[in-house]
């Protein structure tokens, strides 16, 4: 992906403002991994673990009619474990210390979600819009042509 070595950045950047942070995965919302930054984890796992938490939280979130996925938050006995929605097409997964402020976290998670979110979906607009002219013969994109019909009139025999 075009966008790996930017999301990438994110993440990076994400550490530095969050020290308790332990680990970042960025995945798309099939589970396929964008990018991370998570030592000692295997993002893959984690991606496909978070796909299948998404589609819970989004379950969740529907038959509670509470609008559309935002976050997640578990906490463990040595940590927490944040899901952000990132764009129409990924999500951002944060991996902290016990002692994080949650609050610093859901606003950092937030801002690089969303920040995530832009990378992933104008790169998705771009690869349509790439792959539209191609798919779409030059043909089939103008209007049907339309058939004359002939009125009678009360003049006609």
């Amino acid at each position: 992906m075009a966008a790996e070595a930017e999301i990438l950045d994110e993440l990076r950047r994400l550490r530095a403002r969050l020290p308790q942070l332990t680990g970042a995965v960025a995945a798309g919302r099939d589970g396929l991994v964008l990018a991370h930054d998570a030592p000692g984890v295997e993002p893959d796992g984690l991606s496909a673990l978070t796909a299948t938490t998404l589609a819970v939280a989004i379950g969740m979130t529907d038959a509670t009619d509470r609008g559309e996925f935002r976050e997640l938050l578990i906490r463990g006995t040595q940590g927490y474990v944040a899901t952000y929605a990132a764009g129409r097409h990924a999500v951002l997964t944060l991996l902290t210390q016990d002692r994080v402020n949650v609050g610093r976290l859901h606003l950092e998670g937030r801002r690089a979600g969303a920040r995530i979110g832009d990378l992933v979906d104008a790169h998705e607009a771009a690869a349509r819009e790439t792959a539209l002219p191609a798919a779409v013969p030059k043909e089939s994109a103008r209007t049907l042509p339309t058939r004359a019909v002939n009125a009678r009139t009360t003049t006609d025999s």
